[in-house]
């Protein structure tokens, strides 16, 4: 059993009042909480929670996840878990149901030392399709889409976006951004020295250069949803079969207002190979644009889609400058930056540049 320190918050009669405020305890009591397993991720701990109750319903959790901070990770320096707690605190109780898991208890330390959220175990229910780096099947990766559609189509230029939910940054904001940029291109540059082609320089520096006119595409804040940030495909449960469950989405650290296809390049363009990507890449963006519709969307139109999918395929290069700042390790964002390249010249996104 792991010896890992739960947060004082998760104890018996603090779990007892949270379980009947979400209608799953009408009777009895949580008696003892442990942990049962707990094993980090790149960001954060999970543990996994054992409940004993004293004259409880069969209904009664036997268990749930613990996420929590890991100290010295990159997620510390990203401010990842209050970020994520301040999802589950303003964007997940105005979501639709069925879209994430369900979070009990999200708190934060002013100082973001330390948070924890708890969550529902869905390990009964739901699976993630297969173990990194190995792409789910299309139609599992169909499922994913269909789920991040409905997701974006809710927040879909909803009126609390920049209100509430997400910031709308300002005009000196974006300034500084892009002089934070320009610094994080200057060390990845010359850390990778000859590793980086000219060609990919070139490219580097026309998009810095070309930044001011290409960021215009979300300053009319138009056409804007809350994204994941951290899309990839390991970041949604599956339903098992035989299941009347949905796909639930989870690991929000990263999420804030942007446009919708970022969520998509980073989940194909970043993490596929050209094979695969050439194959499944039109199909895939075709169901997330009929599920867009289906629920609700409207003027946005396919060639819309297409054309901000390209431009963020093209901003996604910048994704393993962050990711190397921030102390995330190179066997992830080396394999990033060649497959990013390579959708890149497939879709010919150099085009965006001028």
């Amino acid at each position: 059993m792991t010896t890992h320190a739960l947060p004082a918050a998760i104890e018996p009669v603090r779990l007892t009042t949270m379980l009947r405020a979400a209608g799953l305890l009408p009777d009895g009591r949580v008696s003892s909480v442990q942990s049962v397993h707990s094993f980090p991720t790149v960001l954060s701990r999970l543990h996994r929670l054992k409940l004993d109750y004293e004259d409880a319903g069969e209904g009664a959790p036997r268990s749930l996840y613990l996420k929590t901070g890991l100290p010295g990770s990159a997620g510390a320096a990203m401010d990842s878990g209050r970020r994520e707690v301040a999802f589950y605190a303003t964007v997940a109780p105005a979501t639709p149901r069925g879209l994430l898991p369900r979070c009990f208890d999200a708190d934060a330390a002013s100082d973001g030392s330390s948070w924890h959220l708890l969550l529902e175990d869905l390990t009964d229910t739901h699976f993630i399709a297969t173990q990194w780096p190995l792409p789910p099947t299309v139609a599992e990766t169909e499922s994913i889409m269909r789920c991040r559609a409905r997701f974006q189509a809710a927040w879909w230029d909803h009126p609390r976006l920049g209100d509430g939910v997400g910031h709308r940054p300002s005009d000196d904001e974006i300034d500084q951004w892009r002089l934070w940029l320009a610094k994080q291109y200057e060390g990845f540059a010359d850390a990778l020295g000859e590793r980086l082609s000219r060609e990919r320089r070139v490219l580097y520096e026309k998009l810095l250069a070309e930044a001011p006119r290409l960021v215009q595409r979300t300053r009319g804040w138009r056409h804007m949803t809350v994204i994941q940030g951290d899309a990839h495909v390991w970041n949604c449960f599956l339903p098992k079969d035989g299941s009347t469950e949905t796909p639930r989405l989870f690991d929000w650290d990263g999420w804030r207002v942007a446009v919708g296809t970022e969520d998509l390049a980073y989940m194909i363009a970043m993490h596929w190979y050209p094979d695969l990507r050439r194959r499944a890449e039109r199909p895939l963006l075709d169901a997330f644009y009929d599920e867009l519709l289906a629920h609700g969307v409207t003027g946005y139109d396919r060639r819309a889609l297409q054309e901000d999918y390209r431009l963020s395929v093209l901003w996604q290069t910048t994704r393993p400058l962050w990711m190397r700042s921030v102390g995330i390790p190179p066997s992830i964002w080396w394999n990033n930056l060649e497959r990013i390249h390579l959708a890149v010249d497939d879709l010919d996104c150099r085009e965006l540049l001028g």
